[in-house]
């Protein structure tokens, strides 16, 4: 019996195991960014060169989001997760003992390459309940937020406490505790594609021209992830510079404020359930523009960035939950594939977003990177307002 026609069977366990595993595993790509400063002084990097830290553990994993996320579509897909979340955990250990930047640098790579799980694990949920399919995949996907927020706070503080090995170290062991967890309780779900690797790569490359929506979603998901990124690894610069000071640790925890925003991000998710989508983006992109403007105005109050904080991310992770019960609404048997393409185009957006956030930071400082941040942001509203006139069926409806 398919996954999908086993909802009645499903045991409570496995979608809060699903949420929990994706946000552990997906933490792993953002544990470096509030200690990007500690990581530099260690392996004797300057502030420009560690900060491409992040950029290439975000490429890293777009690049498995592509070559390795279409394999849920062709293999066991519960083998797949774990196999990957165990090497992942064998390169968080030899992190661990890196002594240079070129050795952070390339397993930094690897990092986000075997983070791909996370996102296999999300179109997985998609299948267990087609008529709450919205309010499922924002459960799995509010896990996912919570391991992307909650990295920054557990990275500061712990690097506080035990320098910013132990955070990779302790990730480690986390990891592979969550394998043994879904190699026990994680339902078998047998593939749908039997063709051969190359073909499943040009199936999934065929969907971008067949469908619109999954174009509109993907580009829209790339320009708000893209500030999302831009603005938490300049958050790290501009609160460590004059006239705060902070620490890693007080930086961090800047993530429990978002972790808030994305705990209410789901509500999107019920919405879109409910046809509300091109009510629901309108929304949620205004939320991020207004958030960037308040920053911009107010660059040194610390109650307008907690507010700012807050608000940006419901903006953010809610246009995401959003886009995925658009995409995932349009081919049954392709969830991975679709998934492919949308994650693929929004890790693309979150390197060029950090990349385009350095440049900025590194020519004029919050005030360039905030502009930068109001560029894109608005960018993303000008596509949710051309995807409304267009009136894709599966978007707006």
């Amino acid at each position: 019996m398919m996954l999908s026609d086993q909802n009645t069977k499903i045991r409570p366990v496995v979608i809060p195991l699903m949420a929990i595993s994706a946000g552990i595993i997906v933490a792993n790509v953002y544990y470096n960014q509030p200690i990007l400063k500690e990581i530099g002084l260690s392996v004797n990097a300057t502030e420009s060169e560690i900060g491409k830290i992040s950029m290439i553990s975000q490429l890293g994993y777009g690049l498995g989001m592509f070559f390795l996320l279409p394999l849920g579509d062709k293999v066991n897909r519960k083998n797949l997760i774990i196999g990957l979340a165990g090497l992942l955990s064998i390169t968080l250990v030899m992190v661990a003992f890196s002594t240079s930047l070129l050795q952070v640098s390339i397993l930094s790579f690897f990092v986000g390459l075997f983070s791909t799980p996370a996102q296999i694990i999300l179109p997985m949920a998609a299948t267990l309940d087609k008529v709450n399919r919205g309010a499922t995949v924002g459960k799995v996907f509010s896990g996912i937020l919570v391991g992307i927020l909650g990295a920054r706070v557990t990275a500061g503080l712990l690097t506080e406490w035990l320098g910013w090995r132990s955070v990779f170290a302790i990730s480690a062991f986390m990891v592979m505790v969550m394998c043994i967890l879904l190699k026990i309780y994680l339902p078998e779900a047998a593939s749908k594609f039997k063709g051969n690797y190359l073909s499943l790569l040009r199936s999934t490359l065929s969907l971008i021209k067949e469908y619109k929506v999954l174009r509109q979603a993907a580009v829209l998901g790339a320009f708000t992830f893209g500030v999302f990124c831009s603005f938490w690894t300049t958050l790290t610069f501009h609160l460590s510079a004059s006239p705060f000071h902070y620490h890693a640790g007080t930086i961090g925890l800047f993530g429990l404020i978002a972790i808030g925003g994305a705990l209410v991000a789901p509500y999107f998710g019920k919405l879109a359930d409910r046809g509300s989508v091109y009510k629901s983006l309108v929304m949620t992109v205004c939320m991020i523009i207004g958030s960037i403007l308040l920053i911009k105005l107010f660059p040194f109050s610390i109650a307008v960035l907690i507010i700012s904080v807050f608000f940006l991310d419901i903006g953010v992770q809610a246009t995401q939950i959003t886009n995925f019960t658009r995409i995932y609404s349009l081919h049954e048997h392709a969830h991975s594939r679709l998934n492919t393409i949308y994650m693929t185009t929004y890790f693309i957006g979150a390197a060029a977003g950090t990349y385009a956030g350095l440049l900025a930071w590194e020519y004029g400082g919050w005030n360039a990177a905030t502009w930068q941040m109001l560029f894109w942001s608005s960018t993303a509203l000008i596509i949710v307002m051309i995807s409304a006139r267009s009136k894709p069926v599966a978007a707006l409806n």
